[in-house]
């Protein structure tokens, strides 16, 4: 546990104010060594697109974390946006009524949309409108939808819950759920090429997007994380490196693919890019680590989904490895070095990736 952390993240309810202690750093990190500002979240409804997060911070430094940012209002009009935009994406679909019902049945249930504004927020990071992210936002959280419907299905998890309501293929049957999830993977990468064209993104921009999009859901990112993730149950031997491989793809790798498309159709320059790819890396393993805590500490109401299912499943987490003290301190070194990648960027274009960093870290559900 001594090599793991820079600062532990103590999770409470939504409106405490979270402490984070001062712990031994790995020797081989590159992390600079700095002070993570304190902040507070207090949870709140977006109306029909999400559930964002007020940020507010209590000890800002020189970094870009000041008080100046309105993150909730900022993510909820991300969200609505988004949400909006997929509604009309998945308008009128050429097949079978079931079909289309059961797609937009998942698409359409809400959640945060963090993965969208994590790529709108990069695009705007590079100087782009975020009309150009917004075919990339919208396939992405097609992608990260169609996971969760393999995922919530017998041959997989085998959860009845998501989002708070039946899982997909308990509302349509298990057949028309797997053809839902495949459905919405091929609309993704349609929805980018046509989306791209009509914003004005060049043409190599948008091939670039696909490519990294592709990498992300397949063999590069999601299916080959979660073959592992499987391969996996109930091996008590399953250590570290093979649970950093299993969300290294099966998580980490989407959201580095949002946050890295966003930037390359808003223009961003490859030294831009790859430090914006830094980032959302440590930003997806924060998710999961987070995910994971959750999943012991939280109940099935707060969170929309069957909590303890890991454990029940046998599965390896960051808690059941680490300790729960363990993953809370891995949150916070996640957390510091994810915001080290943005310290050179002008502050005021990072506040959002900054403060989603923060979110992502403090959230209760």
């Amino acid at each position: 546990m001594d090599s793991l952390a820079s600062c532990f993240v103590q999770h409470g309810a939504p409106s405490q104010s979270f402490k984070l202690y001062s712990l031994q750093r790995r020797p081989s990190t590159s992390l600079l060594r700095r002070s993570v500002p304190i902040v507070r979240c207090a949870a709140a409804h977006a109306s029909t697109a999400a559930k964002a997060t007020s940020v507010d911070v209590v000890n800002g430094s020189g970094n870009g974390g000041g008080g100046g940012f309105d993150f909730e209002t900022y993510l909820s009009a991300k969200a609505k946006a988004v949400h909006d935009a997929l509604d009309v994406a998945l308008r009128d679909l050429r097949c079978p009524a079931s079909l289309s019902a059961s797609m937009r049945y998942s698409v359409l249930a809400g959640g945060k949309r963090l993965r969208p504004a994590l790529a709108i927020a990069a695009c705007e990071l590079a100087g782009g409108p975020a009309a150009a992210a917004t075919p990339v936002a919208c396939a992405v959280e097609m992608i990260h939808t169609a996971s969760l419907i393999h995922d919530d299905m017998p041959c997989m998890d085998d959860d009845a819950l998501r989002r708070g309501r039946p899982s997909n293929h308990v509302a349509f049957g298990e057949p028309t759920a797997l053809l839902a999830g495949d459905a919405l993977l091929a609309l993704a990468f349609e929805h980018v090429a046509r989306g791209s064209a009509a914003a004005g993104v060049p043409a190599d921009r948008a091939l670039r997007a696909v490519m990294e999009l592709g990498s992300a859901a397949g063999v590069g990112g999601v299916a080959a994380g979660q073959v592992a993730d499987m391969e996996a149950e109930g091996d008590p031997s399953v250590g570290l490196a093979a649970l950093e491989y299993i969300h290294e793809h099966k998580t980490a790798r989407l959201v580095e693919a949002a946050a890295v498309s966003g930037a390359i159709v808003g223009g961003a320059g490859d030294a831009e890019a790859e430090r914006v790819r830094r980032y959302a890396h440590f930003l997806g393993l924060l998710v999961q680590v987070v995910d994971d805590v959750l999943d012991v500490t939280g109940t099935s109401e707060q969170l929309g989904k069957t909590a303890g299912k890991d454990a029940a499943a046998g599965k390896a987490t960051y808690p059941r490895l680490l300790g729960l003290e363990g993953a809370h301190a891995y949150a916070g070194e996640l957390v510091a070095k994810a915001e080290a990648e943005l310290d050179g960027f002008d502050a005021a274009g990072a506040a959002p990736l900054r403060h989603l960093a923060r979110f992502m870290a403090y959230r209760q559900h």
